[in-house]
């Protein structure tokens, strides 16, 4: 079955509410889609929303990339090469995990399609479903509490608190959160490298009995290093996520000793379903647990990451609430959601509905 069109465009998707994280203060969000149509008629459909602080790249190269003379290329090639196509893809732009992600998605998406099976039961599923954590920004202690009711009444258990600007004045937030919800809560923890080493020992001395699940990259980028002079038990529970963009850092980071004993795997990083199934091919026989995450990103993406997840039986964490804020979106469906817990619909591809078509 060979490939009828290909067509890429962006729409910037309003939040429903701005949120603020250590380095900035977001109110919507520009995403990128791609849509690959077969000769049958069927259409897979890719998105990205790449941090250009994160990985170099922006939405605006990402749109280029996928508008090139190289991507409209591919029109006639066939889906049953999927593979193929995506390595392809990654010799023609390095580095771009943003144009990767979209493309492999759509290839993914439109493959499935055709096999009439879903993404994830071609690799073979492994977990069924898993409770999700929201996220709360940084914000004062009042306002903390009451977004986390807001969720705690809309069945969510788990709440991954944005940190970094002021380690006192998280360790408070996070206490108050202990002592509200008990153990009724799950309570994870994001620094977005906002700590020093220092910091960090604050916080953790401060937050000893708050049985914090995890937490997600305490120190910049480059100060992995430093990590190794925690005590192993600590470092079981830090999560690689700003120092984890791909396959060949997931290996220099399995070395021993392990900074960090759980990988946050983001499509968004890592170029897509098949590098994000290799970071975590890596991570399993190094004993490191998955914690796949997002950006801000359409349903299309997150169902993509949903389902990479869920073929991967050293998957422990999610935190895919990125499409929970969009005031709109293209498409419905991809997965479900109840009480917190997420599940891959049982729909051909990625189980999407698309309900509108942006303007290139």
């Amino acid at each position: 079955m060979r490939i009828k069109s290909i067509r890429a465009f962006r729409q910037n998707l309003a939040l429903t509410k701005p949120y603020t994280i250590a380095y900035e203060t977001t109110s919507e969000v520009e995403n990128i889609f791609l849509e690959i149509e077969l000769e049958n008629g069927l259409v897979g459909l890719g998105a990205a929303n790449p941090s250009f602080e994160v990985v170099g790249e922006s939405p605006e190269q990402t749109l280029q990339n996928l508008q090139s003379e190289w991507l409209t290329g591919l029109v006639g090639r066939d889906i049953r090469h999927f593979y193929s196509l995506i390595d392809e893809a990654h010799q023609q732009f390095p580095n771009r995990p943003g144009t990767l992600a979209a493309l492999d998605i759509a290839l993914h998406d439109a493959f499935g399609q055709f096999l009439g099976i879903p993404v994830v039961q071609f690799y073979g599923q492994k977990i069924q479903s898993l409770p999700t954590s929201v996220t709360i920004g940084i914000m004062n202690v009042d306002d903390t509490l009451a977004e986390a009711a807001g969720y705690y009444s809309l069945g969510f258990r788990v709440l991954k608190v944005k940190t970094g600007l002021d380690a006192a004045e998280d360790s408070e937030r996070i206490l108050k959160l202990r002592e509200v919800y008990g153990r009724n809560m799950a309570i994870r923890v994001d620094a977005n490298q906002g700590y020093s080493l220092a910091d960090l020992q604050r916080f953790l001395t401060i937050t000893r009995t708050a049985d914090v699940e995890l937490i997600e990259q305490p120190l910049p980028v480059g100060m992995e290093r430093e990590l190794l002079s925690l005590p192993n038990d600590v470092r079981r529970v830090l999560a690689a996520d700003e120092s984890l963009k791909g396959p060949e850092m997931a290996l220099k980071l399995t070395h021993q000793p392990q900074p960090f004993g759980i990988f946050n795997i983001k499509l968004m990083k890592c170029g897509g379903i098949r590098a994000a199934l290799d970071i975590a091919t890596i991570a399993r026989p190094a004993n490191i647990s998955l914690f796949w995450g997002c950006n801000d990103e359409s349903r299309i993406s997150i169902a993509a990451a949903l389902h990479a997840a869920f073929a991967c039986p050293n998957t422990r964490y999610l935190d895919l609430d990125g499409s929970f804020d969009l005031a709109e979106d293209i498409v419905s469906g991809g997965f479900l959601v109840e009480d917190g817990v997420m599940r891959p619909t049982n729909g051909a591809g990625l189980g999407l509905q698309l309900l509108s078509r942006g303007v290139v």
